[in-house]
Order: C-alpha cells, then structure tokens, then sequence
C-alpha cells in the first residue's frame, strides 16, 4: 500500500468529517456532562456513516451508475431538510426553556439522521474512489471512518468545554450552528 494513498485517503476523511465535527460541536454544547463512553457512541456513528457512504457511492458507480447520478440532485436538499428539523427543534428548546433550560439528551434517532446528513454528500466520493478494487475501496473507506472518528471526539469535548460555558444558550448556539450548516451543504451541493 502506498504513503500516498494513505494520505489521500487521510485528507479525504479530513474534509468530509468538517460537517460532523460542527455537528459533533453542537452534541457538545447541548450535553456538557456526556461521558467518554457516550462521546465514543456518537463519534462511531458519524464515523459509520462516513464509512458507509463513500462505500455506497463506490457500489453504485460499479453498478448502477445512472440511478446515482440521478439521486446526485437530490443529496444538498436531503442534508438541508434534516439539519432545519434538527437545528429547529434545537432552536425551539432553548427559545422556550430560557434560562432554566434543562439538558437534552440526544436520542439515537436525532443522532442517525445528523449521521445521514452530515455524511450523504460523502455519496459521491464513490465516483472519486472509482478506481480503486474493492480492497483498496474499503481500505479508503476505513481511513476516512478513523479519521472522522477523531475529529469527532474533538469536536465533542470542544463543543463540552464551551457548554458549560454557555449553560441555558448552548441549544439556541447549536440550533442555529445546525441551520447554518445544512445551508452551507445545501449551496455547496447546488453551486457544483
């Protein structure tokens, strides 16, 4: 195996992981007492996710090109409408709790749709791993996983740190840190 597929595969990981490190933040921010062990769960789901996609996309150039090509369009407006229900949602509480805002604990199906959100346009990798056999497809894939795995912790205990910073605001920050970053996707994905 070579250094530079390893690296490529490295920084590959490194960009598509940027929307779940923000997302990871806001998780932080939200739940400032989350142990380890929770960090470890939410940061393996994005990183499932990030496995799963690119390897998706790969299958798909391999056998149904033209069905994914077509699906392509539809991936910006997908990553949007989830993360306005979920920064929405976020919003809302922390609008309607105020001060004495209670923490929410993220529930595991909040936490598949921020996974499918944050990592869908990874879809698309599959056209840029086309190349490769299946070995070196799920080897790329496994990289990106480790990588975004990381900077997911990372971006759990930053957005941790600053919640308790924050107290009754970390919902309201989160909820429109959310938005924000389903608009980025969005227009990233139609600017293309």
């Amino acid at each position: 195996m070579e250094l530079a597929f390893i690296i490529n595969s490295a920084l590959l990981g490194v960009g598509l992981a940027m929307d779940a490190f923000s997302v990871s933040c806001c998780n932080g921010l939200a739940e400032p007492d989350m142990g380890r062990g929770r960090m470890a769960g939410i940061a393996f789901v994005y990183a499932w996710f990030q496995f799963m996609m690119p390897l998706i996309g790969w299958v798909c150039v391999h056998t149904i090109v033209e069905t994914f090509t077509a699906f392509q369009q539809f991936i910006p407006w997908i990553a949007l409408l989830l993360l306005l229900w979920i920064g929405g949602n976020m919003l809302r509480d922390g609008l309607h709790g105020g001060e004495t805002e209670t923490v929410k604990v993220l529930s595991f199906s909040v936490l598949l749709m921020q996974g499918v959100a944050t990592s869908i346009d990874a879809l698309s990798v599959g056209f840029t791993i086309a190349e490769y056999d299946l070995k070196m497809a799920l080897i790329a894939c496994l990289i990106i996983a480790v990588v975004t795995f990381f900077i997911c912790v990372g971006g759990l205990l930053i957005g941790r740190r600053l919640g308790t910073r924050l107290a009754g605001k970390a919902s309201i920050l989160g909820g429109v840190i959310l938005i924000l970053i389903g608009l980025e996707i969005f227009l990233k994905g139609i600017i293309r």
